[in-house]
C-alpha cells in the first residue's frame, strides 16, 4: 500500500470511530429523559421531585396521578410559561396521555438548562403500572 491509501484509510477508520461515539453519546442523552414505571418508582424514593401533568384541563378532569404537584397543559402554552419561573435545580417528572407530549415538554426544559426532567409516560400506562388515579 502506497502512503496516500493509508493516510486515507486511516482518516475513514478515526472518522467513522468518532461518528460512532457521537451517535452512541446524543442517542444515550436523548434517551436519558424516558424512564420506565419502575425506574420513575425508584426515582421517587430518592428524591421525590416534582410530579407535572401536561395533560389539557379536559383530559385532567379524568383523573390524574394521586401524587401530581401541578397540571400545567403544554397544549395553551402554560406550560411553556411556567417553566421560565421554575427551580433549575429540582427535579421533576413529566407525565400526559401517551408519553408523547410529556417527552416534548421534558426536551424543551433540557434545551433551558434543566439538568434533572424526566418524562415518565402516559397516565393509563401509569395507572396500570401501580401508580394511584385520583
Amino acid at each position: 500500500m502506497n502512503t496516500a491509501m493509508t493516510k486515507n484509510i486511516t482518516f475513514i477508520f478515526f472518522t467513522l470511530i468518532i461518528s460512532i461515539a457521537m451517535f452512541n453519546f446524543f442517542n444515550k442523552s436523548a434517551n436519558d429523559i424516558d424512564i420506565s414505571s419502575d425506574d420513575f418508582r425508584q426515582k421517587l424514593e430518592n428524591e421525590r421531585g416534582v410530579v407535572i401533568d401536561v395533560r389539557t384541563a379536559g383530559e385532567n378532569s379524568e383523573g390524574q396521578l394521586k401524587i401530581t404537584d401541578t397540571n400545567l397543559d403544554v397544549l395553551n402554552g402554560e406550560f411553556q410559561k411556567a417553566i421560565t419561573e421554575m427551580d433549575k435545580d429540582k427535579t421533576y417528572y413529566l407525565y400526559c396521555r401517551s408519553g408523547n407530549r410529556s417527552g416534548q415538554a421534558a426536551r424543551m426544559m433540557k434545551q433551558e438548562g434543566f439538568e434533572n426532567v424526566f418524562n415518565v409516560g402516559g397516565f393509563d400506562g401509569l395507572v396500570r403500572d401501580g401508580f394511584e388515579a385520583k
